[in-house]
């Protein structure tokens, strides 16, 4: 039986969050079948750097919606 590895990488940084699905190709290379990246830019520009608490907030909210794009973009 032929298995293929699909992988789905999350990641959250400073102000950024991402998701990205991966597949392993027939030869065991890896295809980037999507990613997404949803940035706080807009959000601590105000401030003058990141603002921890809005940082963590803005990745709680937008996580659901990173992965789900990730997903339907990856088919």
């Amino acid at each position: 039986m032929d298995r293929t590895l699909t992988l789905l990488g999350i990641e959250s940084s400073c102000d950024d969050t991402a998701a990205a699905v991966v597949r392993a190709s027939a030869d065991g290379r890896p295809v980037i079948l999507s990613s997404e990246v949803l940035g706080q830019t807009g959000l601590h520009e105000a401030f003058g750097g990141v603002v921890p608490e809005i940082a963590a907030r803005a990745h709680a909210e937008r996580l659901d919606h990173c992965v789900e794009r990730a997903l339907a973009k990856a088919g």
